[in-house]
């Protein structure tokens, strides 16, 4: 099978193409024919210089998947041959994704949403479940509450608007002035250009903050939330202020999710979820896509081709 590697740790140009053996799925694992493979920040970085994956001898990249069931190994009943599924395998062991076939533990996968193509399919998994994770499971959202979303037109930020809005909260968004309308059609009832205002002085009394950007928003964020505010941070641990004040402080590092990739698709069918896809590109481009998506200036996601 045709597979996308990373031959040295460094720049784009290490990720090439190699035929690889077709992988053949385990006891509970499903293999699945590959149609498309999202794109995601954690691809770049863990390309760069491997970052903490346990990597197999061969560094197969990507996670996010949309495609078919070719064969069930021993012990899987959820699915059977022919099955359409889309899903984020072994995150964050390597899963291998930027390929024509790849294996997973049949309850790391959920059936594609009917309504999105494989190409809209393969943008959601980990995003949304990060999205997904951090509202629901960790900051447990609720009608009327107001949730603040930095970065809200990108991978995560685009989907958590719509996830905070289906669950009833206020949902304010930041994000640069060209991409204002947009979020507005998401769902986002305020938007803040951080490039021209401080969003610590444009909002306060927030119930949830959702940094997708890190840095010292973090400790910014805390300016806006209420007494017994959540803020969920998503780059990593270093991004939590040391002291949070009177407020809960976490890190959300998303995982594998057959509930939550299943509740995702339900927002999905009753049209209050819908990923947006910046760029298109065929497998053997990977090098390109993730160029574009280091320039750190997409709206939404990355999306590679395999058929």
């Amino acid at each position: 099978m045709r597979a996308m590697i990373v031959k040295d740790w460094g720049g784009p140009e290490n990720l090439v193409e190699r035929e690889l053996e077709r992988p053949e799925p385990g006891m509970g694992e499903v293999l699945v024919r590959v149609h498309a493979a999202g794109v995601n920040p954690v691809d770049w970085k863990t390309r760069e210089s491997g970052g903490l994956i346990p990597w197999g001898p061969v560094p197969a990249v990507g996670w996010d998947v949309s495609g078919t069931v070719e064969a069930v190994g021993p012990g899987v009943t959820l699915y059977r041959a022919g099955d359409e599924v889309y899903g984020m395998p072994r995150f964050p062991q390597q899963a291998g994704a930027y390929a024509e076939y790849v294996t997973a533990p049949a309850r790391h996968l959920a059936r594609k949403p009917a309504s999105l193509s494989h190409v809209e399919a393969a943008a959601l998994p980990l995003a949304a479940l990060t999205a997904w994770q951090a509202l629901v499971d960790t900051a447990r959202v609720s009608a009327g509450q107001r949730v603040l979303v930095h970065a809200a037109a990108g991978g995560v930020g685009h989907l958590a608007v719509q996830i905070a809005k289906a669950r009833g909260a206020y949902v304010i968004g930041t994000a640069s002035a060209g991409k204002h309308e947009l979020l507005r059609g998401l769902g986002a009832d305020e938007v803040i250009d951080y490039r021209s205002t401080d969003f610590e002085d444009a909002v306060a009394d927030v119930d949830v903050v959702i940094d997708a950007v890190g840095g010292d928003h973090g400790e910014r964020s805390l300016k806006v939330l209420r007494p017994g505010g959540h803020l969920v941070t998503l780059p990593g641990p270093d991004g939590l202020p040391a002291d949070p004040r009177g407020v809960h402080a976490s890190w959300v590092l998303v995982e594998p999710d057959l509930k939550g990739l299943e509740e995702i698709a339900a927002l999905v069918e009753r049209g209050l979820l819908k990923p947006l896809i910046d760029t298109v590109l065929p497998l053997e481009e990977a090098a390109k896509a993730h160029e574009i998506g280091e320039r750190g200036r997409t709206t939404g996601k990355i999306v590679l081709t395999v058929d």
